[in-house]
């Protein structure tokens, strides 16, 4: 009696019946299901767009928090566990000192703030009437409602508190991971390209985390300068005049985290300065203005071009351009976000072509090379 054919007698089972015979077919059908597959990751990419965003904006904070590690170890001989864990204390810290010294005055001060600005909107809109224009305080807020709920479906996922304090939570966890092991990510996506384009990988990752740091950096110290100098700005009009600016502090913290979001966020917190100022005076409304320009002017002449040297150039066009679509597209996280996502993209895109650059070169002196031998024969040689 013969032995029955096993699983793994191939000569057994014969040829595959999904096996297409002509090479012109299965060519087509490997390049349909590469079409496909892209179409698919696209597509995927899209739908779990938000997570992405999440997923950088723990990369921005662990670029962070590496780069106070980075900065600790120039004077600490630490381990940089040890150095990670004094970054993040001292941001706890911070929070602490905040929330306990300054959170009742802050606090008084905000629950004072919407009732100032929409005092000053009135008046605002009120002299314009005068002036001939057809506006009203109703159709104002009607349309700012409007442009508000016009931010989409991931937008009103992040609008509530508790969706907003998530989102924060799972940023810093990731983030916090992603900055004690650096490497070991790095290494897991390195693994997953071949090995051929592994060396150009980590040159890029390397560039885009050094200008991250430089970009994040240069941001931190305007953000410090920001808030300080219009803090002690607006504590001296009240020194030298006795009439105290109000929420001097309140406008002095947002200036400061407004200086994040660039160009925006100056526009934003300069309005709401000088809409307080003008509430006490139009002495105090113009001298508010002053603080404004000086502020701007000493941040982006002095302070950003001396501390970010070597940070990537954007055009302002261009990250106007990219705060548009992200903050629609996402709300406020995508606005906050906007900019290093695309300094990051520039990177990268210089990288690659200046890999490109160099293959370019190197296949032209290859056959410069070949030419030159094929040339330069014992037959041909003349001497």
């Amino acid at each position: 009696m013969g032995e029955s054919a096993g699983p793994n007698d191939d000569g057994a089972m014969g040829a595959s019946p999904t096996r297409i015979s002509s090479p012109e077919l299965r060519f087509e059908a490997w390049r349909a299901l590469t079409w496909t597959t892209v179409v698919g990751l696209v597509v995927l990419a899209v739908y779990i767009s938000q997570s992405l965003l999440v997923i950088f904006g723990a990369m921005v904070f662990a670029t962070l928090v590496d780069g106070g590690a980075r900065l600790l170890g120039r004077w600490l001989p630490i381990g940089r566990p040890w150095r990670i864990a004094l970054v993040l204390l001292a941001a706890v810290g911070f929070l602490a000192w905040l929330s306990m010294f300054a959170g009742a005055q802050i606090s008084e001060q905000a629950a004072e703030f919407p009732t100032i600005v929409e005092e000053q909107a009135r008046s605002i809109f009120s002299w314009m009437r005068e002036q001939g224009f057809q506006i009203s305080m109703d159709t104002v807020q009607a349309m700012a409602s409007q442009a508000a709920s016009g931010f989409g479906t991931v937008t009103r996922a992040l609008t509530g508190l508790l969706g907003g304090l998530t989102t924060l939570l799972l940023i810093v966890i990731i983030g916090i991971y992603v900055a004690a092991e650096p490497r070991l990510y790095e290494r897991g996506v390195a693994w997953m390209l071949p090995k051929g384009r592994r060396d150009q990988f980590y040159h890029t990752a390397s560039q885009m985390g050094y200008t991250m740091r430089r970009l994040l950096f240069g941001r931190l110290v305007g953000m410090v300068f920001e808030g300080c100098f219009t803090y002690v700005a607006l504590l001296g009009y009240g020194l030298v005049t006795g009439e105290q600016i109000p929420m001097a502090a309140l406008l002095a913290i947002l200036t400061g985290l407004l200086a994040f979001i660039p160009n925006v966020g100056a526009i934003i917190s300069g309005g709401l300065m000088v809409l307080v100022g003008f509430s006490g005076g139009a002495q105090m409304g113009i001298y508010t203005i002053v603080v404004y320009l000086a502020v701007q002017n000493i941040d982006g002449y002095f302070v950003i071009p001396m501390i970010a040297r070597k940070t990537v150039d954007l055009a302002p066009a261009l990250v106007l351009a990219m705060q548009l679509i992200m903050g629609i597209l996402f709300g406020i996280l995508g606005l906050l976000l906007a900019d290093p996502l695309l300094a990051m993209i520039k990177v990268a895109l210089e990288e690659r072509a200046r890999a490109k650059d160099e293959e370019d070169g190197s296949l032209l002196d290859e056959n410069a090379r070949q030419t030159a031998d094929h040339t330069l024969t014992p037959e041909n040689d003349p001497a």
